[in-house]
């Protein structure tokens, strides 16, 4: 698609908001107006009013909006770009007949804006700026509330020397189809996997070292991946003795292990995990239709499902968390209801609702025009339909994000049960406090204390890297100690 751009350079968000409607067009830019089939001309003009419109040319049709806006408004810039989305926007959902529940909001923490809008201004205009400029539904609202004010519980637990701990085991049995994480099978790393369990055991041994100097405060711990109980139990015994044996865990809240894939999980593997100190697991099913699961390449069943969830409450797990993903390939509403009604017969802590993450090569099952935004309508059913019957087993959100390329450009939200609420998820997704992080891809991410700046960290993101360039990884861990140096001194 040429995305034309006329007396303005507002390209950044008219393009991402293209790319809820057509999340895989390429968007080319032009300061000169097209207006043959796959163009949006966006446009303002000034005079006694700015009027900002759009005009977008698809699928042989011509669709067209414009917004005004005074020239003394006190926001005028950032005005402007708003109302050319908006613009833009209202040609899409003419053109498409989906209506996005988020509207033009595009960003990845939507709970943050809220809860900062409503800090300066109060609950009900941020409610009313969600719903009259941002063109959020009334439903999203409301999650929003209801996510801030759980957020706002557990964040805060959080103090100025507090952080977070984030193991990465980029490993997998298999690929799963609409995967975009960085993670390997098992089959094609086997040979590095025993490498990469000594090296992340000194990267954690060097992490606790630099916590300790520093005085911080471990709060929990996440391993996650990939799928870490693609590891032996040995293995994992390995991982999470560096961290028992290292770190000092007098203050920790949580300690979460993803056992992720139904098909990895055993008795030895979940028993380790428990007696290393492990509070809480996860077990992912995605879905419990056996068909869709063979279709998106996984390799277990819905039954093995039901018996690693068994195995795990036999171990003595009391918080079991379970991942599903609403518009995956092949699913549909009624299947996504009977996974529901059957997850929950399992009585699980919490559940996490994702919205399928599309790739360029995913296969909807849709033809036609705009396939995505089609997809979305089923999508928004199946999280509607288990935010509805989540809440009524008494299961509540606590926290949400969202991911780009999203179908239907809806979210991802963790229900739980009170007081089981993964305080990781939250800390991290707020950006409460330092989550430190070892692993291939992990990523640090250096809160200032009492103060807002955010400084990263990036680890080298595959496994064959991590081990070849592994020296470079623990030299830059120093940049810990460089970052709280600076911002601890000028903050206490």
């Amino acid at each position: 698609m040429k995305l034309c751009l006329i007396n303005h350079s507002f390209k950044y968000e008219l393009e991402k908001l293209i790319r809820i409607f057509l999340p895989f067009e390429k968007v080319e830019f032009s300061d000169e107006p097209f207006y043959g089939d796959g163009t949006a001309v966006t446009r303002l003009e000034k005079g006694e009013k700015t009027v900002l419109s759009a005009v977008l040319n698809i699928y042989g049709k011509t669709y067209s909006a414009e917004e005004t806006l005074s020239d003394t408004d006190s926001d005028y810039e950032n005005e402007c770009e708003r109302l050319l989305a908006v613009a833009l926007y209202r040609c899409f959902t003419e053109a498409s007949g989906y209506i996005p529940k988020w509207g033009i909001l595009t960003g990845v923490r939507p709970a943050k804006l809220f809860s900062r809008l409503s800090a300066a201004y109060g609950d009900e205009k941020a409610a009313d700026w969600f719903k009259n400029a941002l063109l959020a539904d009334e439903s999203k609202i409301s999650l929003c509330r209801e996510t801030v004010t759980s957020e706002k519980r557990i964040t805060g637990l959080s103090l100025p020397d507090s952080f977070s701990l984030y193991i990465s085991v980029p490993f997998c049995p298999s690929r799963c189809s609409y995967c975009s994480f960085v993670s390997h099978s098992v089959e094609q790393a086997k040979g590095l996997i025993p490498r990469y369990v000594d090296l992340l055991v000194r990267e954690i041994e060097k992490t606790a070292g630099i916590s300790s100097l520093l005085g911080l405060r471990l709060e929990t711990v996440y391993i996650g991946g990939g799928t870490p109980t693609s590891l032996t139990a040995a293995q994992l015994s390995s991982v999470m003795s560096a961290v028992s044996d290292n770190f000092d865990l007098s203050h920790l809240r949580e300690y979460t292990v993803e056992a992720g894939r139904p098909d990895t999980v055993t008795e030895d593997k979940l028993k380790a995990i428990k007696s290393l100190g492990a509070t809480r697991i996860s077990i992912n099913p995605q879905t419990m239709n056996d068909r869709v699961l063979e279709r998106i390449g996984r390799r277990h069943t819905s039954e093995d499902t039901v018996k690693a969830f068994m195995l795990a409450r036999k171990c003595g797990f009391d918080n079991i968390n379970t991942d599903l993903i609403a518009g995956l390939p092949g699913d549909d509403y009624v299947s996504f209801k009977d996974t529901l009604s059957r997850v929950l017969k399992l009585e699980p802590e919490s559940v996490t609702v994702h919205s399928l993450a599309m790739k360029r090569a995913s296969t909807l099952n849709i033809n036609g025009e705009f396939p995505e935004a089609q997809a979305g309508k089923t999508a928004d059913m199946m999280v509607e339909y288990a935010k509805k019957t989540l809440t009524e087993a008494g299961i509540f959100p606590y926290y949400m994000y969202r991911q780009s390329k999203t179908v239907g450009n809806l979210e991802n939200v963790g229900y739980s049960k009170r007081g089981s609420e993964c305080l990781y998820n939250v800390f991290t997704m707020d950006e409460t406090h330092s989550v430190l992080a070892c692993g291939a891809s992990a990523v640090t991410k250096l809160r200032e204390p009492n103060g807002d700046y955010i400084e990263r960290i990036f680890n080298y993101k595959y496994p064959y890297e991590y081990i070849s360039r592994f020296g470079e990884i623990l030299a830059k861990k120093d940049g810990i100690t460089e970052f709280y140096e600076k911002y601890s001194a000028d903050n206490k």
